[in-house]
Protein backbone atom coordinates (compact mmCIF):
# COMPACT_ATOMS: atom_id res chain seq x y z
CA UNK A 1 0.00 0.00 0.00
CA UNK A 2 1.10 3.61 -0.04
CA UNK A 3 0.13 7.24 0.00
CA UNK A 4 1.26 10.67 -1.10
CA UNK A 5 2.55 13.23 1.38
CA UNK A 6 2.89 16.76 0.03
CA UNK A 7 3.36 15.33 -3.46
CA UNK A 8 5.90 12.64 -2.49
CA UNK A 9 5.12 8.92 -2.57
CA UNK A 10 5.82 7.16 0.72
CA UNK A 11 5.42 3.64 2.05
CA UNK A 12 2.40 2.88 4.18
CA UNK A 13 2.38 -0.11 6.53
CA UNK A 14 -1.37 0.32 7.18
CA UNK A 15 -0.73 1.61 10.70
CA UNK A 16 -2.13 4.99 9.78
CA UNK A 17 -5.46 3.36 8.94
CA UNK A 18 -6.02 1.73 12.32
CA UNK A 19 -7.18 2.97 15.71
CA UNK A 20 -7.20 0.61 18.64
CA UNK A 21 -6.91 -2.37 16.31
CA UNK A 22 -9.90 -1.19 14.25
CA UNK A 23 -9.70 -0.41 10.54
CA UNK A 24 -10.68 3.19 9.75
CA UNK A 25 -11.48 4.05 6.14
CA UNK A 26 -10.30 7.56 5.19
CA UNK A 27 -12.66 9.98 3.49
CA UNK A 28 -12.37 10.59 -0.25
CA UNK A 29 -10.56 13.81 -1.12
CA UNK A 30 -12.08 15.04 -4.40
CA UNK A 31 -15.79 15.76 -4.19
CA UNK A 32 -16.82 17.81 -7.23
CA UNK A 33 -19.73 16.72 -9.43
CA UNK A 34 -20.37 16.44 -13.13
CA UNK A 35 -23.82 17.96 -13.73
CA UNK A 36 -25.93 18.41 -16.84
CA UNK A 37 -25.32 22.17 -16.96
CA UNK A 38 -22.05 22.50 -15.04
CA UNK A 39 -23.64 24.00 -11.93
CA UNK A 40 -22.23 22.81 -8.58
CA UNK A 41 -23.46 19.48 -7.26
CA UNK A 42 -24.17 18.61 -3.60
CA UNK A 43 -20.48 19.09 -2.74
CA UNK A 44 -17.47 20.79 -4.29
CA UNK A 45 -17.41 23.49 -6.94
CA UNK A 46 -19.07 23.86 -10.33
CA UNK A 47 -17.67 24.02 -13.84
CA UNK A 48 -17.93 20.32 -14.68
CA UNK A 49 -20.62 20.11 -17.34
CA UNK A 50 -21.55 16.79 -18.93
CA UNK A 51 -19.84 16.55 -22.32
CA UNK A 52 -18.98 13.69 -24.65
CA UNK A 53 -15.34 12.66 -24.45
CA UNK A 54 -14.42 15.11 -21.70
CA UNK A 55 -14.13 12.70 -18.76
CA UNK A 56 -12.00 9.62 -18.14
CA UNK A 57 -12.62 6.93 -15.53
CA UNK A 58 -9.82 5.05 -13.76
CA UNK A 59 -10.78 1.79 -12.06
CA UNK A 60 -9.47 -1.51 -10.80
CA UNK A 61 -11.50 -4.61 -11.64
CA UNK A 62 -10.50 -5.90 -8.21
CA UNK A 63 -12.00 -3.06 -6.18
CA UNK A 64 -15.71 -3.27 -5.27
CA UNK A 65 -15.99 0.53 -4.99
CA UNK A 66 -14.54 1.02 -8.48
CA UNK A 67 -16.65 -1.85 -9.79
CA UNK A 68 -19.78 0.14 -8.98
CA UNK A 69 -18.72 2.89 -11.35
CA UNK A 70 -17.86 0.43 -14.13
CA UNK A 71 -21.34 -1.06 -13.76
CA UNK A 72 -23.05 2.33 -14.01
CA UNK A 73 -20.94 3.25 -17.04
CA UNK A 74 -22.38 0.09 -18.66
CA UNK A 75 -25.94 0.50 -17.36
CA UNK A 76 -26.15 4.02 -18.75
CA UNK A 77 -24.32 3.18 -21.97
CA UNK A 78 -21.64 5.79 -21.34
CA UNK A 79 -18.72 4.11 -23.09
CA UNK A 80 -19.24 6.63 -25.92
CA UNK A 81 -18.84 9.55 -23.53
CA UNK A 82 -16.40 8.46 -20.80
CA UNK A 83 -13.00 6.87 -21.44
CA UNK A 84 -11.69 4.03 -19.30
CA UNK A 85 -8.38 2.86 -17.86
CA UNK A 86 -7.95 -0.26 -15.73
CA UNK A 87 -5.10 -0.83 -13.30
CA UNK A 88 -3.17 -4.01 -12.63
CA UNK A 89 -4.79 -6.16 -9.95
CA UNK A 90 -1.79 -6.04 -7.62
CA UNK A 91 -1.35 -3.04 -5.34
CA UNK A 92 2.16 -3.12 -3.92
CA UNK A 93 5.14 -0.88 -3.31
CA UNK A 94 3.92 1.76 -5.77
CA UNK A 95 0.19 1.28 -5.14
CA UNK A 96 -2.04 0.80 -8.16
CA UNK A 97 -0.04 0.52 -11.40
CA UNK A 98 -0.64 0.14 -15.13
CA UNK A 99 1.85 -2.70 -15.47
CA UNK A 100 0.87 -4.57 -18.66
CA UNK A 101 -1.16 -7.71 -18.01
CA UNK A 102 -4.38 -9.36 -19.07
CA UNK A 103 -7.31 -7.03 -18.43
CA UNK A 104 -5.20 -3.92 -17.84
CA UNK A 105 -6.09 -0.86 -19.95
CA UNK A 106 -3.25 1.66 -20.08
CA UNK A 107 -3.65 5.30 -19.13
CA UNK A 108 -4.44 7.00 -22.44
CA UNK A 109 -4.64 10.46 -20.88
CA UNK A 110 -1.29 10.80 -19.07
CA UNK A 111 0.60 7.66 -20.04
CA UNK A 112 1.07 7.14 -16.31
CA UNK A 113 2.95 4.15 -14.97
CA UNK A 114 1.45 4.52 -11.50
CA UNK A 115 -1.97 5.80 -10.46
CA UNK A 116 -0.40 8.23 -8.02
CA UNK A 117 0.98 10.10 -11.03
CA UNK A 118 -2.60 10.84 -12.08
CA UNK A 119 -3.27 12.32 -8.65
CA UNK A 120 -0.15 14.46 -8.93
CA UNK A 121 -1.23 15.67 -12.36
CA UNK A 122 -4.31 17.08 -10.68
CA UNK A 123 -2.54 18.40 -7.57
CA UNK A 124 1.26 18.42 -7.46
CA UNK A 125 1.21 18.82 -3.64
CA UNK A 126 -1.50 16.28 -2.92
CA UNK A 127 -1.43 14.46 0.42
CA UNK A 128 -3.54 11.38 1.03
CA UNK A 129 -4.43 7.90 -0.16
CA UNK A 130 -4.36 7.05 -3.85
CA UNK A 131 -7.56 5.10 -4.48
CA UNK A 132 -9.84 3.98 -7.29
CA UNK A 133 -12.17 5.00 -8.80
CA UNK A 134 -10.97 8.33 -10.16
CA UNK A 135 -12.99 10.51 -12.51
CA UNK A 136 -10.67 12.82 -14.48
CA UNK A 137 -11.60 16.00 -16.37
CA UNK A 138 -9.48 16.37 -19.52
CA UNK A 139 -10.71 19.94 -20.06
CA UNK A 140 -9.57 21.38 -16.75
CA UNK A 141 -6.82 18.82 -16.17
CA UNK A 142 -7.95 17.78 -12.73
CA UNK A 143 -9.68 15.07 -10.73
CA UNK A 144 -13.40 15.68 -10.48
CA UNK A 145 -14.22 13.04 -7.89
CA UNK A 146 -12.82 9.85 -6.33
CA UNK A 147 -15.87 8.85 -4.28
CA UNK A 148 -17.69 5.93 -5.90
CA UNK A 149 -21.10 6.62 -4.35
CA UNK A 150 -21.09 10.09 -5.90
CA UNK A 151 -19.71 9.05 -9.29
CA UNK A 152 -22.51 6.52 -9.80
CA UNK A 153 -25.10 9.23 -9.12
CA UNK A 154 -23.44 11.48 -11.70
CA UNK A 155 -23.51 8.67 -14.23
CA UNK A 156 -27.15 7.97 -13.33
CA UNK A 157 -28.47 11.29 -14.60
CA UNK A 158 -25.90 13.90 -15.70
CA UNK A 159 -25.53 12.56 -19.25
CA UNK A 160 -29.21 11.82 -19.94
CA UNK A 161 -29.58 14.73 -22.38
CA UNK A 162 -26.49 13.56 -24.30
CA UNK A 163 -27.72 10.13 -25.26
CA UNK A 164 -27.21 8.06 -22.11
CA UNK A 165 -29.27 4.88 -21.90
CA UNK A 166 -32.66 5.09 -20.25
CA UNK A 167 -32.98 4.19 -16.60
CA UNK A 168 -33.10 5.98 -13.26
CA UNK A 169 -31.47 3.98 -10.48
CA UNK A 170 -32.12 6.64 -7.84
CA UNK A 171 -35.79 7.58 -8.43
CA UNK A 172 -37.17 10.42 -6.34
CA UNK A 173 -40.00 8.36 -4.84
CA UNK A 174 -37.58 5.73 -3.48
CA UNK A 175 -34.69 7.91 -2.33
CA UNK A 176 -35.41 7.76 1.39
CA UNK A 177 -35.69 3.97 1.25
CA UNK A 178 -32.57 3.61 -0.91
CA UNK A 179 -30.58 5.91 1.39
CA UNK A 180 -31.60 3.93 4.47
CA UNK A 181 -30.61 0.62 2.84
CA UNK A 182 -27.32 2.09 1.62
CA UNK A 183 -26.47 3.40 5.06
CA UNK A 184 -26.85 0.03 6.78
CA UNK A 185 -25.25 -1.97 3.98
CA UNK A 186 -22.25 0.36 3.69
CA UNK A 187 -21.59 0.52 7.44
CA UNK A 188 -21.92 -3.15 8.29
CA UNK A 189 -21.31 -5.00 5.01
CA UNK A 190 -19.56 -3.06 2.20
CA UNK A 191 -17.09 -1.65 4.69
CA UNK A 192 -17.76 -4.31 7.30
CA UNK A 193 -15.83 -6.98 5.39
CA UNK A 194 -12.75 -4.73 5.48
CA UNK A 195 -13.24 -3.93 9.16
CA UNK A 196 -13.28 -7.67 9.84
CA UNK A 197 -10.43 -8.53 7.50
CA UNK A 198 -8.09 -5.74 8.57
CA UNK A 199 -8.88 -5.98 12.30
CA UNK A 200 -5.82 -6.35 14.51
CA UNK A 201 -7.52 -7.55 17.66
CA UNK A 202 -10.08 -10.26 18.35
CA UNK A 203 -12.47 -7.68 19.77
CA UNK A 204 -12.24 -5.46 16.69
CA UNK A 205 -12.83 -8.46 14.44
CA UNK A 206 -15.91 -9.61 16.33
CA UNK A 207 -17.28 -6.06 16.50
CA UNK A 208 -17.26 -6.09 12.70
CA UNK A 209 -18.20 -9.63 11.78
CA UNK A 210 -21.25 -10.05 14.04
CA UNK A 211 -23.24 -7.09 12.62
CA UNK A 212 -22.05 -8.05 9.14
CA UNK A 213 -23.94 -11.34 9.35
CA UNK A 214 -26.90 -9.69 11.06
CA UNK A 215 -27.18 -7.50 7.96
CA UNK A 216 -26.89 -10.47 5.61
CA UNK A 217 -29.70 -12.15 7.58
CA UNK A 218 -31.78 -8.96 7.29
CA UNK A 219 -31.19 -8.76 3.54
CA UNK A 220 -32.08 -12.42 3.10
CA UNK A 221 -35.41 -11.85 4.84
CA UNK A 222 -36.09 -8.69 2.82
CA UNK A 223 -35.48 -10.47 -0.48
CA UNK A 224 -37.90 -13.22 0.47
CA UNK A 225 -40.72 -10.73 -0.17
CA UNK A 226 -39.22 -8.43 -2.79
CA UNK A 227 -37.55 -9.10 -6.14
CA UNK A 228 -34.97 -6.39 -5.45
CA UNK A 229 -34.16 -4.35 -2.37
CA UNK A 230 -36.58 -1.51 -3.12
CA UNK A 231 -39.15 -3.18 -5.34
CA UNK A 232 -39.49 -4.85 -8.71
CA UNK A 233 -36.59 -3.15 -10.48
CA UNK A 234 -32.90 -2.80 -9.50
CA UNK A 235 -31.83 0.49 -7.98
CA UNK A 236 -28.56 1.97 -6.82
CA UNK A 237 -28.95 0.05 -3.55
CA UNK A 238 -28.88 -3.30 -5.36
CA UNK A 239 -25.74 -2.51 -7.35
CA UNK A 240 -23.92 -1.18 -4.29
CA UNK A 241 -24.68 -4.47 -2.53
CA UNK A 242 -23.90 -6.62 -5.59
CA UNK A 243 -20.20 -5.79 -5.79
CA UNK A 244 -19.68 -7.00 -2.22
CA UNK A 245 -21.77 -10.15 -2.63
CA UNK A 246 -19.93 -11.05 -5.84
CA UNK A 247 -16.64 -11.14 -3.91
CA UNK A 248 -18.00 -12.73 -0.75
CA UNK A 249 -17.38 -16.45 -1.21
CA UNK A 250 -14.30 -16.01 -3.40
CA UNK A 251 -12.49 -13.63 -1.04
CA UNK A 252 -14.21 -12.43 2.09
CA UNK A 253 -15.15 -15.82 3.55
CA UNK A 254 -11.56 -17.04 3.61
CA UNK A 255 -9.23 -14.07 3.23
CA UNK A 256 -11.16 -11.75 5.58
CA UNK A 257 -12.45 -14.50 7.92
CA UNK A 258 -16.11 -13.65 7.24
CA UNK A 259 -16.91 -17.34 7.47
CA UNK A 260 -19.95 -17.71 9.71
CA UNK A 261 -21.94 -18.45 6.54
CA UNK A 262 -21.29 -18.24 2.79
CA UNK A 263 -23.32 -16.36 0.20
CA UNK A 264 -24.50 -19.68 -1.25
CA UNK A 265 -25.96 -20.52 2.16
CA UNK A 266 -28.47 -17.67 1.68
CA UNK A 267 -30.99 -18.84 -0.97
CA UNK A 268 -32.48 -15.40 -1.65
CA UNK A 269 -29.21 -13.46 -1.66
CA UNK A 270 -27.55 -16.05 -3.88
CA UNK A 271 -30.51 -15.97 -6.29
CA UNK A 272 -30.45 -12.13 -6.25
CA UNK A 273 -26.72 -12.03 -7.00
CA UNK A 274 -27.10 -14.34 -10.01
CA UNK A 275 -30.02 -12.28 -11.29
CA UNK A 276 -27.94 -9.10 -11.27
CA UNK A 277 -24.86 -10.80 -12.71
CA UNK A 278 -26.93 -12.09 -15.63
CA UNK A 279 -28.39 -8.72 -16.60
CA UNK A 280 -27.08 -7.48 -19.97
CA UNK A 281 -23.38 -6.54 -20.08
CA UNK A 282 -22.80 -6.93 -16.33
CA UNK A 283 -20.71 -10.11 -16.54
CA UNK A 284 -18.25 -8.22 -18.75
CA UNK A 285 -17.49 -5.90 -15.81
CA UNK A 286 -16.42 -8.85 -13.64
CA UNK A 287 -12.84 -10.17 -13.66
CA UNK A 288 -12.51 -12.80 -10.96
CA UNK A 289 -8.80 -13.30 -11.70
CA UNK A 290 -8.18 -9.62 -10.91
CA UNK A 291 -10.39 -9.83 -7.82
CA UNK A 292 -8.70 -12.86 -6.28
CA UNK A 293 -5.24 -11.84 -7.44
CA UNK A 294 -5.54 -8.44 -5.80
CA UNK A 295 -6.66 -9.54 -2.36
CA UNK A 296 -4.43 -12.58 -2.01
CA UNK A 297 -1.31 -11.04 -3.58
CA UNK A 298 -1.56 -7.47 -2.25
CA UNK A 299 -2.42 -8.00 1.43
CA UNK A 300 0.88 -9.41 2.64
CA UNK A 301 0.06 -9.00 6.33
CA UNK A 302 -2.97 -11.25 5.89
CA UNK A 303 -1.55 -13.63 3.26
CA UNK A 304 2.27 -13.43 3.41
CA UNK A 305 2.79 -16.23 0.88
CA UNK A 306 0.83 -14.46 -1.83
CA UNK A 307 -0.66 -17.78 -2.88
CA UNK A 308 -4.01 -17.36 -4.66
CA UNK A 309 -6.45 -20.20 -3.96
CA UNK A 310 -7.84 -22.12 -6.91
CA UNK A 311 -11.39 -22.25 -5.53
CA UNK A 312 -14.12 -21.96 -4.78
CA UNK A 313 -16.02 -22.76 -7.97
CA UNK A 314 -18.94 -20.33 -8.21
CA UNK A 315 -21.52 -20.56 -11.00
CA UNK A 316 -22.97 -17.08 -11.41
CA UNK A 317 -24.60 -18.26 -14.64
CA UNK A 318 -26.80 -20.82 -12.89
CA UNK A 319 -30.53 -20.14 -13.46
CA UNK A 320 -32.25 -17.78 -11.04
CA UNK A 321 -35.91 -17.19 -10.20
CA UNK A 322 -36.16 -13.39 -10.21
CA UNK A 323 -37.53 -12.86 -13.70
Amino acid sequence: MGQLLDGAWIADDEALRHAGGRFVRPQSSFRNWVTADGNPGPTGKGGFAAERGRYHLYISHACPWAHRTAIFRVLKGLDYAIGLSVTHWRSGEHGWTFEPASGVIADSVHGAEYLYQVYLAGDARYSGRVTVPVLWDTKHGTIVNNESSEIIRMFNSAFDALGAAAGDYYPANLRDEIDAINDRVYTTLNNGVYRAGFARTQAAYEEAVVPLFETLDWLEARLAHSRYLAGEMPTEADWRLFTTLLRFDAVYVGHFKCNLRRLVDYPNLWDFTRALYQRPDIAATVDMAHIKGHYYESHKRINPSGIVPIGPEIDFDAPHTRG
